[in-house]
């Protein structure tokens, strides 16, 4: 009996879910929506969920700005993003999880992903869907109002020196 054991096996073998549904994670962070079968769009959404949310936790850190960091700060963001690189092999999608996707999501309690139903794949007629992440608000550094400052002067002394 298959009593107390969560999560579809998806015909394939432990190693081989955890690395698929890892690369599916990654392309949904490098694309924003990827298109696959339904059943494995709803299965995605338990590994993306926790570690979108491993972003989400620090964010507030990432927005502090370097100098205002305290080791604590540092070595919790470490732990996060060690976390999320169990699943997010990818350099590049683990720098866009912690420094654009998880400052957006900083005011949404969870459910950053999105499961539409489309259309039935031709040749199997497997029952197809897009795994979205959820639009999140692009919140600013606290550091903004100097970089402005600095960018208001050097336009001034453009309109100087073009005059």
């Amino acid at each position: 009996m298959r009593h107390q054991k969560a999560g579809r096996k998806l015909n394939r073998n432990a190693s081989h879910r955890k690395a698929m549904f890892g690369n599916m994670v990654t392309s949904l962070i490098k694309h924003g929506r990827i298109e696959t079968t339904e059943a494995k769009a709803k299965e995605l959404r338990r590994f993306a969920e926790p570690t979108i949310a491993w972003a989400v936790r620090v964010a507030h850190i990432e927005l502090k700005g370097r100098k205002q960091q305290t080791d604590d700060d540092k070595a919790k963001f470490v732990h996060a993003v060690r976390m999320a690189r169990r699943v997010v092999k990818d350099k590049d999608a683990l720098d866009k999880l912690f420094h654009e996707i998880g400052p957006g999501y900083l005011n949404r309690p969870g459910g950053y992903t999105r499961v539409l139903k489309t259309r039935h794949r031709r040749g199997d007629a497997a029952p197809m869907a897009l795994v979205e992440l959820l639009p999140g608000e692009v919140p600013k550094k606290k550091t903004a109002k100097k970089a402005s400052k600095a960018s208001a002067a050097n336009k001034a002394k453009a309109d100087a020196a073009g005059a």
